[in-house]
């Protein structure tokens, strides 16, 4: 099995100070969105959407939104509370690489 790794890196957003809990809620209102923009592709607020790349653009869009409130939240981990995120993500990929999901 051969598998490549692309890394997408997300910044450490400026003018913002984001605690454990404005994130996780934040977190689910773009996972919302996403949820949405998908929902609206599969027909399921009865509009009628083709797949194009407009759809799959938005869609993207709402899940880079997603990310990089994900990523917000390893920061705010790591600067108030000490996480070694570094640490944690080694683990994560040991963890997908003994699972065969990556080389």
């Amino acid at each position: 099995m051969t598998s490549s790794m692309k890394t997408i890196t997300l910044p450490r957003l400026n003018r913002l100070t984001p605690t454990l809990e404005s994130t996780a809620l934040k977190l689910l209102e773009e996972a919302g969105e996403l949820a949405q923009a998908i929902g609206k592709l599969r027909n399921l607020s009865g509009e009628s959407n083709e797949v194009n790349d407009q759809v799959m653009e938005r869609i993207a869009s709402e899940l880079a939104d997603t990310a990089q409130t994900c990523i917000t939240m390893m920061y705010v981990l790591e600067e108030k509370y000490g996480v070694n995120i570094d640490k944690v993500l080694e683990a994560h990929i040991a963890k997908l690489k003994q699972k065969g999901y990556c080389d």
